[in-house]
Formats: structure tokens, C-alpha cells, sequence
């Protein structure tokens, strides 16, 4: 059961209305040899819950939410880091791994995203901050773990969803976390600044925002939330490091030349599927498909979002879309000048994995749609192009980082 802060202040989302489909991964087994009445059971209840929303929640996964807000923590350690040495971490051209800071990622093209980003595409120590923050490696690298053994569980009933062999998937996706060099599978720590106004109520920033009343969302339980009411670092201004509240109370805002701030710009994810944690309820929304509305998902704490990306899409024709998402200012104020924190998994196939709409085995209506097709298809096939994983990540990444010395 889920309770807002008030009543006055009760947030409509797709959970609130029972609209999130809910997944329980209770005694699934391990990743090496999972309980086979278990993943035929999630494979199915993925298969209705990924075609109509293209997204479920999933509890009873396994990941503490300890070890989430350790990361978290260990994250908030990161960015309380001096400049000189995080530059030492940097995510570079042709290399996902590494630190982004805020305003670099522009998923519009244009729009400077608030956000602290760590990539993680490799465990080797050497390239995490392991030297400034004792103990980051161990930790992370545990929980990346723990994360890829959830993704490679979800990938058997992936395969039981779509009737084809439980190791399809897995196969191509054998590499992941060994470098994005040989498979680009992403664990990234996010956090999102709070979002402060230079002068409330006269809106000289126009924030974008989503489309209902926003309130933070709790749980009854004796561990509502993984993060404090207060955070320290939500006192001063994650981009210009200076003191959100001023003389006598005065509020600045985080302001942008071209009169815009967003979390996270609307995009849909790259690769197989994304496994989302997040420690409170801080803006996101997604179209369901065949829906151009935006919905605010809300938060159910202690579970995990898992969501189809594009690659996903193309291999099962659709039939299981790749979900559109964004994460907005929250429109309460006691929501956007709070901190959020978020882990995502983005799963994705090793590199050189074709990636085509005929790789699936095809249903008995499918095969004699082909068979009357086929010419037409012989003739377009010198026209077509199949891309493995890795040529489609790198277009992506184009698109998203080609504008980040965009004029401000």
C-alpha cells in the first residue's frame, strides 16, 4: 500500500492505478542453473507484461537495498570529489566507461541534462576511483555483479517468452561487463541535483515539466525510502557549487542560458533491456505504447523497472517496443529541491552480434507471409543494411554526445 505525504498532495501515476505490471522473482534460482518452473512462469508473465506496456516491475530480485544506497553513497563521495581529480575518471570519445558531468548529455540535441553520471563498463579496478574512495572497486563491482546474474535470468525468460531456445539470448550477450570494447552493457550511477528557483513564482526559468500533481510517494513499511529526508549536498548548487539558499533565505536557481533545465530528455534505451533502481519517486515518465500521452510511473521501493530497448525491438518486430521515458522537474517543490538517485543497467549484446528482425524463429502466419514476400524482399535485400550491436550503439552515442559544446 502506498501513501503520499498528504492527502492534498496525492500523485497519480500508472502504480497508483494498478497499471505497472508486477513481477515476483521469488526463489528464481541462480543464473547458472535457475528453477526452470520459475523462469517459465516470469518468461510469461514478461511476455504480456513487455508487449502491452513494454515495461513490469520486478520484487523479491535479490539486490538489497542496502547495497543500493551504499552505491549511492559511494557516488555521493564521487561527485564531493575536487574537479582536478574526477577529471582522472572522464568518459571519452569512444569510450563509454567514466564519469559525465552535468550538461555534457543532450538527448534532444540541444537541452543541457541535470545529472552526475558514472559509467561502468568494466570491473577492472584500475579504472574505477578506487584510490580516492577506499572500498568503491570492491562494492561496485559486487553489485554489478549482482546485477548482471539478475539480467542474464531475465534473458532465459526473455527466450521462454518468444518460444525459442532458453540460451538464445544468452549466448549473445556472453561478454557482458568485460569491457565496451567487446560488449557495451553499462551499470551507471546516476544522481539529479535538486532543482531550485531563482524567484518563486515569477517563473523566469522555464522548467520542463510533466503533467500532473507531483508529491513524494512512501511506502508502509519500516523502510519507506533508502535515502534521508535531508541530504547535506542538496544545500548548494551541483553546477556552480554555490549555497542554495542565500542571504536572508533568498533561493537561487540553476540557471541556463537557453532558458531550459530537464533531467533527462525523452529517449528510448539502446539495448536489449534496462534494469532501473531508484531511491525515490523524482519524475519519471513514460509513454505506453500505441500512447502519445506522458504517465508518471511512481515509485515502489525495494523494486526494480525493467524496460525493452531498441534492440529488443528490432529483434521481436515490435512485438515487444521499445519504451519512451523521460525524467522531469517535479513540479512540488519539496520534490525538485531534493536530490534523486538512480542505477541503471543497461543491458546489451557482445559487439559483433548481428542484430536483425529475422534472426527470431518465425510463427507458422509469419513463414507464409515470407513465403509470398519473398521476391519482393530478394529484391530489397542489396538495399537493406544489418548492423551488429556495437555500429548501433556508437549512432546512438553520436546523436547524444555530438552537441555537448552546443552554444549556450
Amino acid at each position: 500500500m502506498l501513501k503520499t505525504k498528504s492527502s492534498d498532495d496525492k500523485l497519480d501515476t500508472l502504480l497508483s492505478r494498478s497499471a505497472v505490471p508486477i513481477i515476483d522473482l521469488a526463489h528464481c534460482g541462480i543464473e547458472e542453473v535457475p528453477v526452470k518452473s520459475v523462469v517459465n512462469r516470469v518468461g510469461h508473465q514478461l511476455q504480456k507484461a513487455l508487449s502491452e506496456k513494454g515495461m513490469a516491475l520486478l520484487v523479491n530480485h535479490g539486490i538489497s537495498d542496502e547495497k543500493l544506497k551504499t552505491a549511492w553513497d559511494h557516488l555521493d563521495d564521487f561527485v564531493d570529489l575536487e574537479t582536478d581529480v574526477k577529471q582522472h575518471y572522464i568518459r571519452s570519445d569512444g569510450d563509454n566507461h567514466g564519469y559525465v558531468s552535468p550538461g555534457v548529455e543532450r538527448f534532444d540535441g540541444k537541452t543541457p541534462e541535470l545529472r552526475h553520471a558514472f559509467n561502468i563498463c568494466t570491473l577492472n579496478a584500475q579504472n574505477l576511483p578506487e584510490e580516492p574512495l577506499p572500498g568503491f572497486a570492491d562494492h561496485i563491482s559486487t553489485l554489478a555483479n549482482d546485477f548482471k546474474a539478475l539480467a542474464s535470468f531475465i534473458l532465459q525468460a526473455l527466450a521462454v517468452s518468444l518460444d525459442i531456445p532458453h540460451t538464445f539470448f544468452l549466448e549473445k550477450h556472453s561478454h557482458m561487463l568485460s569491457g565496451d570494447h567487446d560488449n557495451m552493457t553499462t551499470l551507471r550511477m546516476l544522481y539529479y541535483p535538486p532543482v531550485v528557483d531563482d524567484e518563486p513564482g515569477h517563473g523566469q526559468n522555464d522548467v520542463i515539466k510533466g503533467r500532473c500533481q507531483y508529491s513524494y510517494q512512501r511506502c508502509l513499511s519500516d523502510q519507506p525510502d533508502f535515502r534521508p529526508e535531508h541530504n547535506p549536498r542538496d544545500e548548494l548548487s551541483e553546477l556552480d557549487g554555490m549555497p542554495a539558499n542565500g542571504k536572508d533565505g533568498e533561493i537561487f536557481e540553476h540557471k541556463l542560458a537557453n532558458g531550459e533545465v530537464i533531467r533527462c530528455g525523452a529517449h528510448v534505451d539502446y539495448g536489449t533491456f534496462t534494469l532501473l533502481a531508484q531511491d525515490s519517486e523524482g519524475g519519471l515518465e513514460v509513454k505506453l505504447p500505441g500512447n502519445e500521452k506522458w504517465h508518471r510511473v511512481g515509485h515502489l521501493p525495494g523494486a526494480i523497472l525493467v524496460n525493452c530497448g531498441e534492440i529488443l525491438s528490432i529483434w521481436t518486430k515490435s512485438r515487444y517496443p521499445a519504451l519512451e521515458h523521460r525524467v522531469v522537474i517535479p513540479e512540488q517543490e519539496h520534490i525538485r529541491n531534493r536530490g534523486r538517485h538512480s542505477i541503471a543497467f543497461f543491458c546489451h549484446p557482445d559487439n559483433i552480434t548481428m542484430i536483425s528482425p529475422n534472426d527470431l524463429p518465425q510463427t507458422d502466419a509469419e513463414q507464409n507471409s515470407a513465403c509470398l514476400k519473398q521476391r519482393k524482399k530478394s529484391f530489397k535485400a542489396a538495399k537493406e543494411r544489418v548492423y551488429n550491436a556495437y555500429q548501433l550503439i556508437q549512432k546512438k552515442f553520436k546523436d547524444t554526445y555530438s552537441n555537448n559544446n552546443h552554444s549556450q
